[in-house]
């Protein structure tokens, strides 16, 4: 064999062994994350970097290699959850009467609420011991807001106390409350909103 020849072979071999490694890396990426979501699926609302590994079938090491710390780990899952959800939370309202949209609105966030619930209540847990739930918290808190808000006509948002009672309706919290909390379906809680919200804006603004 010359000696360039067997150069060649060397450097494939040591190529081969690179992307090995780097495919064992994003198996071992996703493992955790998917792990880490089955555990808070599963009724694991706060586990620990420990469970994970465990879940995942990796070593501990292993997952502070991809992920420094938790919230890491957490930012990773929002993103997966953010991208699934955005579609439905940002598609475009018809051009019709504000009261029909925000019945729209109640439908979208039922679903929206439905498929964050156990991620949404494993970082209520834990916002207070990190910032970047925390900071995730206020910024979907103002997100949900605004979103309402861009849908009401002046005459109904000079209405304050209406208004604000149609954002505590539609909020997470008010979701986390029925669903936990009160231990209603997810059909009959989706019932009580849209009827909470209709009761609301058959008032709101001092006209039907």
């Amino acid at each position: 064999m010359t000696k360039a020849a067997s150069k060649s072979m060397a450097t494939k071999a040591a190529s081969a062994r690179v992307d090995g490694r780097r495919e064992r890396g994003r198996s071992s990426h996703k493992r955790i994350v998917e792990a880490m979501m089955e555990l808070i699926v599963g009724g694991d609302l706060a586990p620990s970097a420990a469970r994970v590994a465990e879940e995942a079938g990796i070593g501990l090491r292993t997952v502070f290699r991809h992920f420094d710390d938790m919230d890491a780990l957490y930012a990773e899952i929002t993103a997966t959850i953010t991208e699934q959800v955005m579609p439905i939370v940002s598609a475009p309202y018809p051009d019709q009467d504000w009261r029909a949209n925000v019945r729209d609105m109640v439908r979208r966030r039922v679903r929206v609420f439905e498929t964050t619930l156990p991620f949404r209540l494993a970082a209520n847990i834990k916002r207070y011991q990190s910032p970047f739930l925390m900071g995730q918290y206020g910024k979907v808190v103002m997100l949900e807001r605004e979103l309402l808000l861009r849908l009401l006509p002046g005459d109904v948002l000079t209405d304050r106390i209406g208004v604000e009672a149609l954002c505590a309706a539609l909020s997470f919290q008010n979701w986390r409350v029925l669903r936990h909390d009160q231990g209603l379906s997810a059909e009959e809680a989706g019932t009580v909103v849209m009827h909470m919200v209709e009761t609301l804006m058959a008032t709101i603004g001092g006209t039907a």
